[in-house]
C-alpha cells in the first residue's frame, strides 16, 4: 500500500520538500500531496518590488500547477485548522486528510508585540495582497495630497514610515525612496514635502550584516534617498493618523508599514509540541517528538551552534530538502541522516539600483551584489520551474519595470510586435538559401575549392575594422566577392589578419572538403530556419558567426552589411510570428521541465 506524505504549506520549504520527494522517489510506492490555501507560490523576498511599484504582482507569484506539472505531486487547495497527531490527520472545515508522514511547512506571519493599534492601523508586507494594498495606498496618498489644502493633513499624507530595520524593512523603504521621485513629478509635489522614515528599536539596522555594509546602506538611504533613520526608537502606539515612538514623540502619518518581526504560522499556536517562542523545536533530522512529523522553514526552531537558524530562504530550502530525504529514508527502512544547513550569506537590495551582500565571508561591491541578487533568484526559479520562470522573471525585472527607467532602459524596453520582423526574416532567409544553392551549383560538394593564399593582391576595395574584420566592395557574385574562378575560393588575401591566416593554413586548407560541406549546410540551414521561422534565436547567432568568419578571411561584401542588423533583429523572437517557433519554443520548454522532473523525455506533452 502506498505511503502517503502530506506537505502542509507552499512556501519555499514546502515547495522544496515536495519536489525533492518526487525527484528521489522513483521506485517507492508513495503518494505526495501538498496542501495550501492559495493556488500559487509567492516569492516573499520580492514583495517590496510590488509594494514599491517596480514590477507588477504577476512577477512574484508562481501557479502551483506550473511548478508541479509532470510530477507525482498532487496539489490540494484547503486551509487546515487543526492537526491530530494521534490519528495522523489534518483537519479542515470541509474534510480530513490522513497521512503516514507529515512535513509541516506552514511558514510564518507578522507579529505585533502587543503594540496598541498596530495590527488595526499598520500595513504588513507578508503576502502579494499586502504588497498591492501598500502600492495602491501610497499612490492614493499622493493623489489626495495633491489637492489637500490643510497643511497638517497634507503632511500626514506625505509621511511614510517603515517599522523595522531588518532586511524586509530596508528593502521596503529603499523601494519607496525610489518610487516617490516619480510620484512627486506625477502629482507635482516637491520632493522636500515628502518625509520617509525608517524606525528601528535596536541601536542599528541590518543586524546580520557586517559593519562596513551597514554603513554603506545607511549612507545610501540618508544621502541618496533622503530617508530619516531613527535608531533606538520603539513604536509604542499606532492610530490611523499618527505613530507614537519612545512613548511620547508623535509623528503624524497615514502610513506605517510594519516589517519588524515574525512568528510561526497561526496553526502552530494550538499544537502541543515543544517550542522555542512560537517556532516548533526539531531535532537534527527536522523531526518533532512524533517520529513521522517533520517541521521545516520558518515554523521550525532548528538548532545549530546553540542558536536556532534565522528565518531565511536558504534555511527553508535546506531544511525542506533534508526533511524530504529523511522521510524517504524512513519509508525505505534506512537510517536517517542529520540535516546540516550551510548558510552562504545574504544580499540586500535598496531599490533597483543599489545592493550590498555578505556572501561566504566576502563583502561584495555594489555592482556584484546587484548581480548576485538576480542570480540567486534565477537559480531558485530555475529549480522550481525551469527556463519559463527565468524568462518571466527577467522580463519583469528588465523589460516591464514600472518605475522610472534610465535613458538606455527607456529605449531597449520599447515593445514591438514580432510580425513586423517577418518580411526581413524571409528576406534574410532567401539570401542565405541562395548563397548555399549557388555553392552547390559551383561544385562545393564534389571537388576541392577552398584554398589558402590567393597568390595575388586583391583588387577589391577593402575596409578593415580593428585589424580583424574586412568589408569589401563587390567584384563578383560569390560570398567572398574576390574569387578568380568557380574552381578556386582563396581564403587568404593581403588584408586577411595573420591570426586568421594561421588558423586557415593549419586547419581549414588540409580539411577543405569537410569545411566546404559544412559551410554549404550551414548557409542552406540558415535559409530554411529563417524562412520557416524555426530556432531563430540560434539561427541569428549562427548568422552573425558566419558574417564574422567571412569578414576575418575573404572579407564580407559591403552590399550585404544589412545582414548584420538583420541577424541581430532575429534574436528578438522573429520566428514566433508566422513561424514554427510559435509552437517549437513552448514545446521545448515543456520537454525540458518534464526531463528535469523525470530524467527522461516524452514525445507528446500537453500544454
Amino acid at each position: 500500500m502506498a505511503k502517503r506524505v502530506l506537505v502542509l504549506g507552499a512556501g519555499y520549504a514546502g515547495i522544496e520538500a515536495a519536489l525533492k520527494l518526487h525527484k528521489k522517489s522513483k521506485k517507492e510506492d508513495i503518494e505526495i500531496i501538498l496542501i495550501d490555501k492559495n493556488p500559487y507560490h509567492t516569492l516573499l523576498t520580492e514583495l517590496h518590488e510590488v509594494a514599491g511599484n517596480r514590477i507588477s504582482e504577476d512577477g512574484i507569484i508562481v501557479p502551483l500547477k506550473d511548478i508541479f506539472k509532470y510530477t507525482k505531486v498532487s496539489v490540494v487547495l484547503d486551509e487546515i485548522e487543526s492537526i491530530n497527531f494521534e490519528s495522523n490527520q489534518l483537519i479542515s472545515k470541509k474534510t480530513t486528510y490522513a497521512y503516514d508522514y507529515l512535513i509541516l511547512a506552514s511558514g510564518s506571519r507578522p507579529t505585533f508585540y502587543g503594540i496598541p493599534g498596530l495590527e488595526q492601523n499598520g500595513f504588513t508586507l507578508w503576502s502579494y495582497q499586502d504588497a498591492i494594498k501598500i502600492r495602491e495606498h501610497i499612490r492614493r496618498c499622493f493623489l489626495l495630497a495633491s489637492t489637500e489644502v490643510d497643511t497638517k493633513k497634507r503632511a500626514a499624507l506625505l509621511t511614510f514610515i517603515v517599522g523595522g530595520g531588518g532586511f524586509t524593512g530596508v528593502e521596503m523603504i529603499g523601494e519607496i525612496g525610489q518610487w516617490v521621485k516619480v510620484l512627486c513629478k506625477e502629482y507635482d509635489i516637491p520632493r522636500t514635502d515628502v518625509k520617509l522614515k525608517l524606525i528601528e528599536a535596536l541601536h542599528g539596522i541590518l543586524q546580520n550584516l557586517r559593519k562596513k555594509n551597514v554603513q554603506k546602506v545607511m549612507k545610501y538611504l540618508v544621502k541618496k534617498l533622503k530617508v530619516e533613520v531613527l535608531l533606538d526608537c520603539a513604536i509604542s502606539h499606532v492610530t490611523a493618523e499618527h505613530v507614537e515612538v519612545k512613548g511620547s514623540e508623535v509623528i503624524p502619518t497615514n502610513t506605517l508599514i510594519w516589517c519588524a518581526g515574525i512568528v510561526a504560522a497561526k496553526i502552530t499556536d494550538q499544537l502541543t509540541l515543544e517550542k522555542e517562542k512560537s517556532r516548533i523545536k526539531v531535532n537534527e533530522y527536522t523531526q518533532t517528538s512524533h517520529e513521522n512529523v517533520y517541521v521545516v522553514g520558518d515554523s521550525a526552531a532548528f538548532m545549530q551552534e546553540h542558536h536556532s537558524l534565522p528565518a531565511l530562504v536558504e534555511t527553508a530550502l535546506q531544511t525542506g530538502d533534508g526533511a524530504a530525504m529523511n522521510v524517504l529514508r524512513a519509508i525505505r527502512g534506512q537510517e536517517k541522516e542529520k540535516v546540516e544547513p550551510k548558510l552562504h550569506g545574504v544580499v540586500v537590495s535598496v531599490g533597483a539600483n543599489y545592493a550590498v551582500g555578505d556572501i561566504m565571508g566576502f563583502q561584495l561591491p555594489v555592482p556584484i551584489s546587484m548581480l548576485m541578487k538576480y542570480l540567486i533568484n534565477v537559480h531558485y526559479l530555475f529549480g522550481i520551474g525551469g527556463f519559463e520562470l527565468i524568462i518571466k522573471y527577467l522580463r519583469h525585472e528588465f523589460f516591464d519595470k514600472k518605475q522610472k527607467k534610465m535613458i538606455l532602459e527607456q529605449h531597449y524596453t520599447v515593445k514591438s510586435h514580432a510580425f513586423w520582423m517577418v518580411p526581413l526574416r524571409l528576406m534574410l532567409g532567401v539570401y542565405w538559401l541562395l548563397e548555399g544553392i549557388a555553392k552547390v551549383n559551383d561544385g562545393w560538394f564534389t571537388k576541392t575549392i577552398l584554398t589558402g593564399e590567393a597568390g595575388y593582391a586583391s583588387k577589391a576595395v577593402s575596409h578593415t575594422f580593428l585589424g580583424l574584420f574586412t568589408f569589401v566592395e563587390p567584384v563578383a557574385k560569390s560570398t567572398a566577392d574576390v574569387v578568380t574562378s568557380a574552381s578556386q575560393f582563396p581564403l587568404i588575401y593581403d588584408y586577411t589578419s595573420g591570426f586568421y591566416a594561421g588558423i586557415t593554413n593549419a586547419l581549414v586548407v588540409p580539411n577543405a572538403m569537410f569545411f566546404q560541406i559544412l559551410i554549404v549546410i550551414v548557409e542552406i540551414g540558415l535559409g530554411l530556419a529563417f524562412i520557416s521561422g524555426s530556432f531563430n534565436f540560434l539561427a541569428g547567432l549562427m548568422s552573425l558567426g558566419m558574417i564574422v568568419n567571412f569578414a576575418m578571411s575573404t572579407g564580407f561584401p559591403m552590399e550585404k552589411l544589412w545582414f548584420i542588423p538583420a541577424s541581430i533583429i532575429m534574436l528578438g523572437g522573429a520566428g514566433r510570428a508566422f513561424g514554427f517557433d510559435y509552437y517549437i519554443m513552448p514545446y521545448l520548454m515543456r520537454q525540458w521541465r518534464y526531463f528535469v522532473r523525470n530524467k527522461r523525455l516524452k514525445f507528446w506533452l500537453k500544454s
